[in-house]
Parts: C-alpha cells; structure tokens; sequence
C-alpha cells in the first residue's frame, strides 16, 4: 500500500508553505522533490514521516511501516560515539563496517563534536542506509560534501535502497537523475 497525501496543508505563523497538496507515492523506488529553498520540501517530509501534523488534510500512511531519516542537521547524539550513534538507531548493525563504507574507517570512537561537518554527515547517512526501514527519507544527503565523496556516498546510496521507498530532497537534478529519482516539483502545480 501507498502512502497518500490528501489535500494536505501546513502554514508557520500565518505564512502557507504547503496548500491542497495530493500525492501518491510508490511503494519502491525513487522520488526526488525539487524546488527551490523554503518551498515546503522539508516539511513535505515530516508530515508524511509523521513528525508534524498538517493544518488540514490527511496523510495516510500504511500500519507498521518504518521511516530511516537522514535530515539536514546530523541530528548525532554528542554523548555517544560514532559507533554507538549507528548501534542506538540500528542495533544488531556492524557499525565498524558502515562506517568504512562512507570511509570513515577510524572514526568509531570518535565523538560528533570530534568530527568535522562533512564527517557528521556521513556517519548520520550509514545510521539512516543501515536502518531496516521500508522508507528511506534522505534530506541533502551529499551537502557539504567534496565531489568526490558526493559521488561515492550518492553510490552508497544508490546499492542500499533494495527494493524500499527512497524520499530524496536535493537542490541538484543531476543527483536525482543519478539516483534514478522521479522528480515532483513542490510547490505542486
């Protein structure tokens, strides 16, 4: 089953940043909205991962299905390693190896405030692709990223979907495209 978006609406002290959106989503892969900054991706996809409640509408979302969210903001616990950042959201998981994956081999004892930016981002995207989800809600994954890093992360990503939903939200076509990303423009026209 689909998730649906029925005539969903959201305002932030009275400014409308979402207005009658209708929208189904694939059970698999790729959707990409694209649109230019403050438009609503964001809050797009907290409403539909359940985070925020919209004005009016509904979204519908099938029972038990799990979100992996990958945010603009790292959103790293500062008490807890690297390691224990990927073990806490995915327990079970190797993390030594994810985290070799988005090549930060040495870094599982590291804490986030030991980590540059661009390093935080990497260990917050192993703990989303990790995650046993069924919807992988990935915001800017590559942002602040050098170009070859990017291309390697945006690969990483692209060999961890499987077959589960991939909600991108990117500023780059190209990303989307390389990713294989149906594009919805939001605003919606």
């Amino acid at each position: 089953m689909s998730i649906i978006l029925d005539k969903v609406s959201r305002s932030f002290d009275g400014r409308q940043v979402l207005q009658d959106v209708s929208l189904t989503l694939p059970e698999r892969g790729a959707v990409c909205f694209f649109g230019p900054s403050g438009c609503g991706k964001t809050t797009l996809l907290r409403l539909i991962c359940g985070l925020d409640k919209p004005d009016a509408g509904r979204v519908m979302t099938p029972e038990g299905t799990r979100f992996a969210c990958h945010f603009q903001e790292d959103r790293l616990l500062p008490w807890y390693t690297a390691a224990e950042n990927l073990r806490l959201a995915a327990p079970g998981v190797d993390a030594q190896e994810w985290l070799s994956r988005v090549h930060l081999p040495d870094a599982a004892h590291l804490y986030p405030s030991e980590l540059s930016g661009g390093m935080r981002r990497r260990v917050s995207l192993a703990r989303a692709l990790a995650y046993p989800a069924d919807v992988l809600v990935l915001d800017e994954p590559v942002r602040e990223l050098d170009e070859a890093t990017a291309e390697a992360m945006l690969n990483l990503i692209a060999h961890s979907v499987g077959d589960r939903l991939l909600i991108l939200v990117t500023h780059d076509r190209k990303q989307a495209e390389r990713l294989g990303c149906r594009i919805i423009p939001i605003p919606l026209t």
